[in-house]
């Protein structure tokens, strides 16, 4: 698999355009199954564009980390022990980990001064960061939030999250429709998906879902995009629904914090979660919205 992998990448990535050009169904395949482990911080610069944002902007982290001052410098520090608390690079009090982590959300916070610095975007740099140097994660993150390859995602953290709420109200449209039965069982409970998904779109899963499992999502996510968010969401709400349906209020979101093992194998998950089909429902109920807002 790996001798397969570096054949499509290339030496530095330079064949790699040209093979998914090529071959885009191969690379999704390939992609679906699982990046190499070895390969994996390589292939997500390459398949974000965060590649080629880092090689148009020298020194500009530099410039960030070293010169400028950030407003959300004391949030930063505050939340960093939060962020991955149990993970052995993050854990040394001012040791590396802590220290790259810092160094990523307060360039992003000078880069970007519309998003700032928002609590969730730890998981997102830390995740990146156990793949790559400092320099890679910050331009992966500006590719994900500005929208390198697929549309921008920064609203998921400007003020009143405003994406956030949109693909909220997308889920709860998705639920309806694919499993009317657990949606109507939501309703008489009163919960509705800020209750339960808001850290799945914040941190795209990396704070919420078992780690090996949060790395199959983001090579996927990281190619194909956003979509892959709701059908995971919706691929697990499937797998449990038997078990959803039958519980009360308290007894349900402790069940939608704490999802069983077998609902969090990649391989039992992942297929459940391709064989969905979310994209019509995806612009319908985008359009919805935007309605609703104009009103």
């Amino acid at each position: 698999r790996v001798r397969k992998w570096r054949k499509m990448i290339g030496v530095g990535g330079r064949d790699w355009k040209h093979y998914v050009r090529r071959k885009p169904d191969v690379v999704k395949r390939r992609i679906r199954k699982g990046i190499p482990d070895c390969l994996r911080g390589v292939v997500w610069q390459l398949i974000s564009g965060s590649r080629d944002l880092l090689l148009l902007n020298p020194g500009v982290y530099e410039q960030l980390v070293v010169y400028e001052t950030s407003a959300s410098e004391l949030d930063i520090i505050r939340d960093i022990s939060r962020t991955f608390p149990s993970h052995v690079f993050f854990q040394q009090r001012h040791g590396p980990g802590q220290r790259s982590l810092y160094n990523v959300l307060k360039a992003y916070s000078v880069f970007d001064r519309d998003v700032g610095y928002v609590q969730g975007m730890g998981f997102v740099a830390g995740l990146l960061l156990l793949y790559m140097s400092e320099e890679d994660a910050f331009w992966l993150l500006v590719a994900l939030l500005k929208g390198a390859v697929h549309p921008p995602l920064e609203g998921l953290y400007l003020v009143g999250l405003p994406l956030v709420k949109q693909f909220l109200f997308q889920l709860d449209c998705i639920v309806k429709e694919q499993l009317p039965k657990l949606g109507e069982h939501f309703s008489t409970e009163m919960i509705n998906p800020s209750m339960y998904a808001s850290q799945w779109f914040i941190t795209v899963f990396s704070s919420s879902f078992p780690f090996q499992l949060s790395l199959r999502i983001w090579d996927v996510f990281l190619f194909e995009g956003p979509e892959i968010v709701f059908q995971i969401g919706i691929a697990v709400l499937k797998h449990c629904h038997d078990d959803l349906v039958k519980l009360p209020f308290e007894r349900l979101m402790h069940a939608l914090r704490n999802f069983p093992e077998d609902a969090m194998n990649p391989d039992v998950l992942l297929p459940l979660a391709f064989s969905i089909k979310v994209s019509k429902c995806l612009q319908e109920s985008k359009d919805k919205y935007e309605k609703k807002k104009l009103k």
